[in-house]
């Protein structure tokens, strides 16, 4: 992030709603990426979902603790069509999973992690698929247990770190780009609809090929 627009962030509300969401979101909402997953308080869950309303993205409520929620954001078609994927599904089953339609698999993934928030053991690994990270990665951190990796960036990088690097960049790039439109008194419901509903690939989908 530029110094200009880290100033410009200092001036604005951190608790913001919309500011969180560009956050938290930018590569979702740029259309860069098929998910990602939004830390938010209880009271502003109603504000997302309504923001999102007629956008094309999704959300499914992970876990609360009464004053914090964690949501999954996605778009529903993007998200289907990386989870088509075969590597995709084998390892969506050697996870547990019979099942790997996106249908079957949220309620599975969602009452495995309430069980690792509440108890702190045995992460789900199905997250980093569920958030489009690609397969590679989420398997060299299963693999490496978390260690070991090239890079950390929007996740652990074990393969392909030049394509990677790059891709945060544009991630960086996207979420800069919305903070500065917010600045510039731009609303999250008019952004969502310059971006929203393109049925474009995810930038991630296009360097798998």
């Amino acid at each position: 992030m530029s110094r200009e627009t880290w100033e410009i962030l200092q001036q604005m509300e951190p608790k913001d709603v919309e500011l969180q969401l560009a956050l938290q979101c930018a590569p979702l909402i740029a259309g860069l990426k098929p998910s990602n997953l939004f830390n938010i308080p209880c009271e502003g869950v109603c504000q997302v979902r309504e923001l999102i309303r007629d956008t094309g993205i999704s959300i499914y409520v992970l876990f609360s603790t009464g004053r914090k929620a964690a949501v999954l954001l996605y778009r529903r078609e993007s998200l289907e069509e990386y989870m088509e994927q075969e590597q995709v599904k084998r390892m969506l089953h050697k996870l547990g999973y019979q099942d790997t339609s996106l249908e079957a698999v949220l309620p599975v993934f969602r009452m495995r992690y309430r069980r690792y928030m509440q108890e702190r053991r045995d992460f789900p690994h199905e997250m980093g698929l569920l958030l489009g990270y690609p397969v590679e990665d989420v398997r060299g951190f299963i693999e490496h247990q978390g260690r070991d990796y090239l890079c950390t960036g929007y996740w652990k990088v074990y393969e392909n770190l030049e394509q990677k690097q790059q891709l945060f960049q544009r991630f960086e790039y996207a979420k800069e780009n919305l903070v500065l439109l917010l600045s510039y008194g731009v609303g999250m419901a008019d952004i969502m609809d310059i971006f929203g509903g393109t049925g474009q690939k995810t930038l991630y989908q296009e360097c798998a090929g």
